[in-house]
Formats: C-alpha cells, sequence, structure tokens
C-alpha cells in the first residue's frame, strides 16, 4: 500500500507560531528526538543491566530514533501531525529504556510499531504471555484511561466489550474507531498489559503504536 504524496496539501495549522513553517519544525523535532535519547541511554546506564540486555535496549532506542525521525521527515504534513510522531517516539524510547520482561506484541495488519491502515474500523491484535505460571490481562495506561490516544483526527477503542479475564496466552482483537480520520492522519495509541500472579498485578508494560491512514 503506497504512502499518498500530494505536494499542493496545505497544512491546516500553518500560522503556528511554534516555527516558521512545517518543513522547519519537521527538523527542530528530528533534532530534539535526537537529544532526548541521551536521557533514556542515561537511564539505561544507570540500571547497570547484563551486558545482553543492555546491547538490547541501546540497540532498540537506536532504532526507534532511525524509525521515528524517518516518519518525522516523510509523513507529517501539519504541526499537530509532527507532534503525534515525535510523541510516539518518545514512548517508546520510554518503554525499551524500562525492558520488557513479558512477551508483548501488538500488531495493525500483521505489522508492529510503525504501520499503516485505510479510514474505519481497524483491528489491533495483542498477544502476550506472563512469565513461568504467571497470566497477563489488559491493563491501563493511567487509573482511568485504559488507552493512550494521541491523532490528527478522530479516533478511540470501542471499550463495550472489553474482557477483564486473565490469560495464559493472550490473543485480543480490539477495535480502533478511525471512521472520523482521512488520509494524511496519524493516530498513536498505547495499549498495556498487566502481568498477574495469583490475581494481583506484579508487573505492567505499555507498548505504543503509530498508524498512518492512507
Amino acid at each position: 500500500m503506497a504512502m499518498p504524496s500530494d505536494d499542493s496539501f496545505v497544512p491546516d495549522d500553518e500560522n503556528s507560531e511554534r516555527a516558521p513553517n512545517v518543513d522547519s519544525y519537521r527538523i527542530t523535532c528530528i533534532d530534539f528526538i535526537k537529544d532526548i535519547s541521551h536521557d533514556y541511554l542515561a537511564w539505561v546506564d544507570r540500571y547497570k543491566l547484563p551486558e545482553e540486555e543492555d546491547k538490547k535496549r541501546r540497540t532498540e532506542i537506536a532504532s526507534i530514533i532511525e524509525r521515528t525521525n524517518d516518519w518525522i521527515a516523510k509523513i507529517p504534513q501539519t504541526f499537530k501531525a509532527v507532534d503525534v510522531v515525535m510523541n510516539d517516539g518518545i514512548q517508546k524510547m520510554a518503554e525499551a529504556t524500562a525492558g520488557k520482561p513479558i512477551q508483548i506484541g501488538v500488531f495493525v495488519n500483521k505489522k508492529s510499531g510503525y504501520t499503516m491502515a485505510s479510514p474505519g474500523i481497524i483491528d489491533v491484535n495483542v498477544k502476550a504471555a506472563g512469565r513461568e505460571s504467571n497470566k497477563t490481562m489488559l491493563g491501563f495506561h493511567c487509573k482511568e484511561q485504559r488507552f493512550r490516544i494521541e491523532t490528527t483526527g478522530k479516533a478511540f477503542f470501542d471499550e463495550t466489550n472489553i474482557p477483564e479475564q486473565e490469560y495464559d496466552l493472550m490473543d485480543l482483537n480490539l477495535q480502533l474507531n478511525a471512521m472520523g480520520c482521512k488520509q494524511r492522519d496519524v493516530i498513536s495509541f498505547t495499549v498495556v498489559v498487566s502481568e498477574t500472579q495469583q490475581g494481583n498485578e506484579y508487573e505492567r508494560r505499555g507498548v505504543s503504536t503509530i498508524i498512518h491512514i492512507v
């Protein structure tokens, strides 16, 4: 599926005072992603991790910098869209810094992390497994908010039938309503999975995904 390109597209927030134009703001945010990555790498230093785990987290952060900045350079057409992509990258760096002690995968059209979809109802597949005999369940991003969502359009998860049970092997299909989105919109969201032990939350991790609407 090809990404749309239209040089005649005019940003709807071109009068933003943050930068003279979107191209200039892209450069600022690309530099910011590089700069803030040093803070996350410093946290990895503080953890004094085993060599293999240390290398794994550093490699993932480096990959996030590259992928996020590639998206910032090529995809956003408005100041708001640049913000969404940049903030998604920051979320991803925080997640990589914290590590993933449990197995979690979040997929859109069988792809993870950086994805594409058409406007409409988007299927989001969440897979997870706990350690040893622990179970997993869908968690909350914060106390009264199950999912983090930032978007240039209108998008929300259908929470009418969200399962509350624990799973030995989680394999859930969630529905992200992006009917209010159009081409060139971007959606960033975070799904949180809790690892449970004897019915109590033992660990929790979030996985952020960004979608380019095409």
